[in-house]
């Protein structure tokens, strides 16, 4: 697994420092907002960060805020948000869950706590990944298979399947390319009757007295 982009939203320059620090030496990539605007910035950008520790208390716009906002704005990405801050009672832990935070870290943290949480966001985030590419694989197969699905215009006589560039395929093409089905050739009893047994009769040679 990649290293985990991490973002840290922190207005106090020497908690900001301590912790990109600690995280750089964690091995984790960064990125470092000063204040809830800009946090919220990043966080709303094509590749952001899918880790994010946000102050709870942040000029411009607080970490609880920013956790809506996200929430509300992208709600379908991977997003992984631990609020940071000194309050601790447990209306404040249930305020900012309700925010739409994961997890919550109280000042002034512990190393090893810090640690460990971002190693239980950043396999959260990596499984949350992988279950969205499952999906998108999941979506892409069944648009295939509606493909297979409705009115298919094919010749009464050669039975060929007419696509929608208008040109005329073979059914086990046509089926083919929209599907992972694969073709095997037989002869039906039917068409061995009518068709194979006549021309065995044709080419076998005459026996002499017959």
């Amino acid at each position: 697994m990649s290293p985990v982009k991490i973002l840290v939203a922190e207005d106090d320059a020497i908690s900001r420092r301590i912790l990109e620090a600690s995280l750089r030496r964690w091995g984790y990539q960064l990125a470092v907002a000063e204040d809830g605007l800009r946090a919220l910035q990043i966080m709303t950008q094509q590749d952001h960060p899918p880790l994010a520790i946000l102050d709870w208390m942040m000029p411009g716009m607080d970490g609880l805020a920013v956790c809506r906002e996200v929430r509300q704005s992208r709600p379908t990405q991977p997003s992984y948000l631990i609020i940071l801050t000194s309050r601790n009672s447990k209306a404040d832990i249930v305020e900012g869950l309700e925010a739409g935070a994961d997890d919550y870290i109280s000042k002034p943290f512990n190393q090893e706590e810090l640690r460990v949480r971002i190693m239980a966001g950043a396999r959260i985030v990596d499984l949350q990944q992988k279950l969205a590419e499952r999906v998108n694989e999941l979506t892409q197969a069944l648009q295939q298979v509606k493909q297979l699905q409705g009115l298919l215009p094919i010749c009464s006589y050669c039975k060929k399947i007419r696509n929608d560039q208008n040109y005329w395929q073979r059914v086990e093409s046509y089926i083919g390319e929209r599907s992972e089905a694969q073709f095997s050739h037989g002869i039906c009893p039917d068409c061995f009757e009518s068709i194979v047994k006549p021309q065995l009769s044709v080419s076998a040679p005459h026996r002499e007295g017959a």
